[in-house]
């Protein structure tokens, strides 16, 4: 099995946020499983961070990259394919940020792990 983890997935995974399903949290922790983030989660816990509205991901965001490793998570980098499929889906859910997890999700026959609904719509696999 090979997952990428939505944003809030992530956030709430170092949070060890009881809001993450724990079947969420185990297909995580299992080292045969594959789990990617997107470069476009710190892009979006940056902005957020930045804003105020996150600061508990102050931390977090300062190591980024030593908190995937250290966790066993796989970056993930934007390519043109991603951005040209995240420009090409249905305009049916706007936000930016979900998009382009779907666009790699979908390039990369990735599923992702998230609570959000609208994500299935663009025919992307999910775990929750």
């Amino acid at each position: 099995m090979r997952l990428l983890l939505d944003t809030h997935a992530l956030v709430w995974w170092w949070l060890q946020d009881p809001r993450l399903s724990a079947r969420a949290r185990e297909a995580i922790s299992d080292p045969a499983v594959e789990t990617f983030v997107s470069a476009i989660s710190c892009y979006e816990i940056a902005l957020k961070v930045g804003s105020g509205r996150l600061p508990s991901m102050v931390e977090p965001l300062s190591q980024f990259a030593e908190a995937c490793e250290k966790d066993g998570l796989v970056q993930l980098a934007l390519h043109y394919d991603h951005a040209r499929t995240a420009g090409l889906l249905p305009l049916t859910h706007r936000d930016p940020f979900d998009r382009m997890i779907a666009a790699q999700a979908l390039t990369e026959r990735l599923a992702v792990v998230t609570c959000d609904r609208e994500i299935a719509v663009f025919g992307c696999e999910t775990l929750w």
